[in-house]
């Protein structure tokens, strides 16, 4: 049996401006933003070529109330090409750090951005998926 993640629900303050971060500065698309009660509204957004989505609102955080928004870290895009990506971003006035790379093989060199609620995301360079999708990239070779 398959277990796909496919939805990460990220905690933010204000819907509309987290929702025009994600959508307007970060180029996601919004695939919906639907009032669903009176105390829940849902946001989902997926990044451009994700199979995974993020789900920003009101009212889901379950009954405990969720995380506080701006309380995550580690988020993870990864991208063919950091240095377009990095100028994409600035481009679209995203803070965002220059790229550093950590090791020199494919998958070492990473820059970092904050969404407005201080929520913090890196964006990993693997150029290998340029040429191979991620279920080949998965895939053990049969060398």
């Amino acid at each position: 049996m398959d277990w796909t993640l496919e939805v990460i629900v990220v905690p933010v303050s204000d819907v509309d401006r987290a929702r025009d971060f994600y959508r307007d500065k970060l180029g996601f698309k919004l695939d919906v933003d639907r009032q669903v009660t009176d105390d829940m509204r849902i946001v989902q957004l997926t990044p451009p070529g994700s199979g995974c989505s993020i789900v920003i609102g009101e009212g889901i955080g379950g009954p405990e109330g969720g995380p506080e928004p701006g309380s995550y870290a580690g988020l993870q895009l990864v991208v063919a090409d950091i240095k377009a990506a990095h100028a994409e971003l600035v481009e679209r006035g995203v803070e965002v750090s220059d790229p550093v790379e950590i090791a020199p093989s494919d998958g070492g060199t990473f820059m970092h951005f904050k969404d407005p609620d201080g929520n913090a995301w890196a964006v990993q360079e693997y150029r290998v998926r340029a040429t191979k999708p991620l279920y080949e990239v998965l895939r053990p070779s049969d060398d």
